[in-house]
């Protein structure tokens, strides 16, 4: 530990599980060689219904079990868990990771750093080539969440399906849009202060919402390449999964909606409903699961415009408290992702 801090604030690490004990067995091993003094980890059962989980949790003197009736996806889940949490901070975690020993004291060192500071991201690498000595930045997060101008999230370290190899690029803390789900360590007043997660959203994109919703409060969204952790991913929604595909089209839109301000919306919902029409055309090559996947974004679309009054009445509170505007959040960021350098692609996932 850093010998200069006499006090290390208590934080939370907050797991929604559905099934796959195996899976949230070797996470919370990893968790339990964390060194950190003040960690405490509660495990939110997803309405999974599988015997012998209360009992594997007890196994570790630190964590506690909060049980739900029902699956109500990873937004659900964390805010359950928040509900739970009196720590000065948490991490919203994914049950398919391991992690480096100091992951966390260095997530809390950079928190105490910068008061501003709401939610940081640790460098996520992916499971599949750890194993094989191979250090590749993860899909889901890699080494920090990013937007483009029209709304599409993509990450340092990886653009749409090709990721990079780690070989020390972005090693430097830098500011980011959004930190991603797989570990999201978060100041919890300001995630309380904000309503936590939207729950309409289910599972994905539920933590670019939140951090965008940061941002416009005036809070710090930033990297921590010195702590590192792993991640399996695919363990809920396979990566071609026609489900996948529908959450991930509407809730970006509901985001959008919700965030850009009225300026920008004007001349990028245009563009993205042309955007998403060439998305459903694109995936009707895309076999086996051609038809399904294209019909997954026209649901989408559909779903939107079916929810569009609800979505308006959340755009007219999150409007009303923002105080930093598109400008200031938007200027260093490309039109499209695919037009940002890409320093050496070399894998497709």
């Amino acid at each position: 530990m850093s010998p200069e801090r006499e006090h290390w604030p208590d934080v939370d690490v907050i797991i929604p599980h559905f099934r796959r004990h195996d899976m949230l067995e070797r996470c919370l091993d990893s968790l339990a060689e964390t060194l950190y003094p003040s960690m405490n980890i509660i495990v939110v059962d997803n309405g999974g219904k599988q015997a012998g989980l209360v009992f594997l949790v007890k196994r570790y003197r630190n964590a506690r079990l909060v049980k739900l009736t029902e699956n109500r996806g990873y937004a659900g889940g964390c805010n359950e868990g928040l509900k739970s949490s009196s720590a000065d901070y948490v991490v919203f975690m994914n049950d398919d990771t391991t992690h480096d020993p100091l992951w966390l004291e260095r997530l809390v060192d950079a928190a105490l750093d910068d008061g501003l500071t709401a939610a940081l991201q640790p460098k996520i690498l992916s499971m599949k080539t750890y194993r094989r000595g191979k250090k590749v930045f993860d899909y889901a997060g890699g080494a920090g969440g990013m937007s483009d101008k029209l709304g599409y999230p993509y990450c340092l370290g990886r653009v749409f399906s090709a990721v990079e190899e780690d070989i020390g690029q972005y090693d430097a803390e830098q500011e980011i849009f959004w930190a991603s789900g797989v570990a999201m360590f978060a100041k919890r007043s300001v995630v309380e202060e904000l309503g936590g997660f939207d729950e309409d959203f289910f599972m994905h994109m539920e933590e670019i919402d939140l951090a965008w919703r940061m941002k416009l409060r005036g809070y710090h969204v930033r990297s921590v390449p010195s702590s590192v952790v792993i991640h399996e991913g695919g363990a809920s929604l396979s990566k071609g999964s026609a489900e996948k595909v529908y959450f991930n089209h509407r809730n970006n839109l509901a985001m959008l909606l919700k965030n850009r301000g009225m300026a920008g919306l004007l001349w990028i919902m245009p563009v993205r409903l042309c955007l998403e029409i060439a998305a459903a055309l694109f995936y009707l090559t895309q076999y086996p699961e051609a038809p399904a996947k294209s019909r997954a974004v026209m649901r989408a679309v559909i779903d939107s415009l079916k929810d569009f009054s609800e979505t308006m009445k959340k755009r007219r509170l999150v409007q009303s408290t923002r105080v930093v505007g598109d400008r200031e959040i938007f200027r260093r960021l490309p039109f499209m992702c695919i037009f940002r350098r890409k320093p050496g692609y070399i894998h497709q996932v």
